[in-house]
This record gives C-alpha cells, sequence and structure tokens, in this order.
C-alpha cells in the first residue's frame, strides 16, 4: 500500500468527527495526568506515551470506507480491515520512535541544554521511525515471497 497525504479526505470529515477525535484525545492525555498525579511522572509518561487518537482514528477510517465502498455498491469490510491495519502498524511504528524519543530525553536532559537534546531527540525519533518502517517493509515482502514459494511453488 502506497502511502502518501489526501487533503480531500478532510474536507469529507464532519465536524463532529472532529469533536470524537479531539474528546477522546483529551480523555487519554487527563487520563495519563491523573496516573501521573497518583503514581509520579514516570508512570503518567507511560500511558502518555499511548497514541491519544489512535482509537477514534481507527473508528473514522473504518467507517469512511465503508462508506465509499457502499457507495460504489461493494462491500467495504475488508478494505477498511486493510486500512485499518495499516494505520496500527504505523502506530506501531511511530511508538518505538517515542520510544527512542524519551529515552534520549531521559538520559541526557540533567547534562546538556535543553532545545539541543529536544532537537537531537526528534532526530532520534526521526530516524528510529523511517528504520522501523524500512525493515517492517522489508522483513513483509520477505514473508510474502516465502510464503508464496512455499505454497505456490514459485520463487
Amino acid at each position: 500500500m502506497l502511502v502518501k497525504v489526501d487533503a480531500t479526505r478532510v474536507k469529507e470529515t464532519r465536524w463532529h468527527e472532529f469533536a470524537v477525535r479531539f474528546l477522546l484525545g483529551g480523555f487519554i492525555t487527563a487520563f495519563a495526568g491523573i496516573i501521573g498525579h497518583k503514581y509520579g511522572a514516570s508512570m503518567g509518561g507511560l500511558f502518555l506515551a499511548f497514541p491519544a487518537i489512535f482509537p477514534a482514528s481507527a473508528t473514522l477510517i473504518d467507517k469512511h470506507e465503508k462508506e465509499k465502498k457502499e457507495r460504489a455498491g461493494l462491500n467495504g469490510h475488508g478494505r477498511a480491515r486493510q486500512l485499518v491495519s495499516v494505520d496500527a502498524a504505523g502506530t506501531a511504528i511511530g511508538s518505538i520512535g517515542l520510544f527512542a524519543f524519551a529515552l534520549v530525553i531521559h538520559e541526557t536532559i540533567r547534562d546538556h541544554n535543553t532545545w539541543l537534546v529536544i532537537g537531537g531527540a526528534t532526530t532520534v525519533w526521526a530516524g528510529v521511525s523511517v528504520l522501523a518502517w524500512y525493515l517492517r517493509k522489508r522483513t513483509r515482502s520477505s514473508f510474502k515471497r516465502a510464503w508464496f514459494a512455499r505454497f505456490h511453488g514459485g520463487p
């Protein structure tokens, strides 16, 4: 699946769908704050690392794709499931990058300039995320080739 930016999707999104994303993200963030207040910043940070917008995003992707396919007279369940799984994989990969970001901050913030640390951590986040995406893509392609060769007798 090709990753691309499609600005027309913003126009297709209704105002209440943006409200759902905002409220769910705010709820998750507030929940992390409550945990942080009760159990300390380290524990709250673990919950704050949860991609707050993912649950709302996944449900909206599912809904929009099903509606789009139904307008074309097709069943969109399979395609919707595929798109949500791609979004989930991207969220997981981004979370790996965020873990690397947090680790850099944790290990260097006390001894170095704050802006330098944040800039370095952001660079690490981007690098780790791109590397994880590349490794997933490469591993998945190798797996597909091996599966095809095993079950279809081809190379």
